[in-house]
């Protein structure tokens, strides 16, 4: 409804993760950084942890848009608490391997030729797993035994691990402690900072046609980075029912006045005072009273530098080579050499890689593989 109001080609502000919508974040930046050197390292695990709606599923998304098909192979997860065969039999699928049958032992040796095959190929394959806190310990262990495979000394597989911020607790088990020492980045997404909320809003907009209206006003843009908190899917459901309230009362700019009456008919909305009317009466106790100060706004000059005005057509993202360096982050400078390498030694390691499993199926063991003229390169 909005969306033909203000002459937009979509809505901008769905909950639904899209990687077309993506923004660059610091925190979302920091991230891509960390998952670059970690597909330039080609093994371990590299954990992306964050609260609810901070855009992990987004984050991954616009990495696998990025991702060389010819070079990596990629089977995602979405985890929903699976046991260990379970979570077997999914990797199984993505290996487009039949497991109607099989026991355990039998999905490992299908799992294990499996990724004997795609390295073949010359590729190797990145096993995606999403909500990764909903796992239990027996599965991650199952994670890290899969990680063992290789093939004359290289690994095969490579596991990203997305997760809210109690999968960092998880991993603290005693009985994590070999899957630890394998994890070789981490990073914690964050919410957006106060400054990044308009040009948030310019981006997502601008992606589905924004011609300048509707705008935003100052003291509205700190009204809607107070209630959210930076999340980007709280900003994403205020911002949509604002429009969706512009739309009917004919508003083309809004200010703290609109944002206000939206956020309060939100809070009306919340099922939480429905929850405590529930839950019966409570055992009172004796408490201080206490005086609690009102929280100070934010500066506006905390919140954008100045109102939203009548755009020019932005021109289109730059595309940006993974492991670019940001700004002067030591790690995205060594995640670019490591990139920079990683393109010099691709075609020597796909036939390092294809020679080493052809060995090792062939069971030739009475003589090792000459790889004398490709160490020069693949080393």
């Amino acid at each position: 409804m909005y969306d033909d109001h203000y002459g937009l080609t979509g809505r901008p502000f769905q909950l639904t993760p899209d990687p077309k919508f993506w923004f660059d974040t610091a925190t979302h930046r920091k991230a891509m950084a960390y998952l670059g050197y970690g597909l330039s390292q080609g093994e371990g695990f590299v954990v992306i942890t964050g609260d609810p709606g901070v855009g992990k599923t987004t984050l991954m998304g616009h990495l696998l848009g990025e991702i060389d098909a010819e070079r990596l192979n990629v089977v995602k997860i979405v985890s929903t608490q699976l046991r260990p065969e379970d979570l077997l039999r999914l990797v199984c699928a993505g290996l487009d391997v039949d497991t109607a049958g099989l026991s355990k032992a039998e999905m490992l040796a299908a799992i294990e030729r499996g990724l004997h095959n795609v390295a073949r190929t010359g590729r190797r394959t990145l096993l995606v797993v999403d909500e990764a806190q909903a796992l239990p310990v027996e599965s991650l262990e199952e994670l890290r035994m899969l990680s063992n495979f290789q093939a004359g000394g290289y690994a095969l597989l490579q596991i990203f691990l997305l997760g809210q911020p109690e999968f960092r607790v998880t991993l603290a088990e005693p009985q994590l402690a070999q899957l630890r020492q394998r994890v070789i980045a981490m990073h914690h997404l964050e919410t957006m900072d106060a400054d990044e909320v308009e040009p948030y809003l310019i981006h997502r907009l601008s992606c589905v046609g924004w011609r300048g209206k509707p705008r935003f006003t100052n003291d509205a843009l700190a009204a809607m980075y107070r209630w959210s908190g930076g999340s980007p899917r709280r900003l994403n459901q205020l911002a949509s029912r604002v429009l969706l309230f512009g739309a009917v009362e004919q508003i083309e700019t809004f200010g703290r006045e609109e944002v206000g009456q939206v956020i309060a008919d939100l809070q009306g909305d919340s099922i939480e005072p429905a929850r405590a009317a529930n839950a019966g009466p409570q055992p009172q106790r004796q408490v201080e009273p206490q005086v609690q100060a009102e929280p100070e706004p934010l500066e506006l000059s905390q919140v954008a530098p100045m109102p939203m005005g009548t755009p020019t057509p932005p021109a289109p993202p730059q595309a940006r080579t993974l492991g670019e360096p940001v700004s002067n982050d030591p790690v995205g400078r060594r995640v670019a050499e490591l990139e920079a390498q990683v393109k010099e030694q691709d075609e020597a390691l796909r036939r390092v890689l294809t020679l080493l499993v052809d060995w090792v199926e062939n069971g030739d063991t009475g003589r090792r593989p000459d790889l004398s003229a490709l160490r020069g390169t693949a080393a």
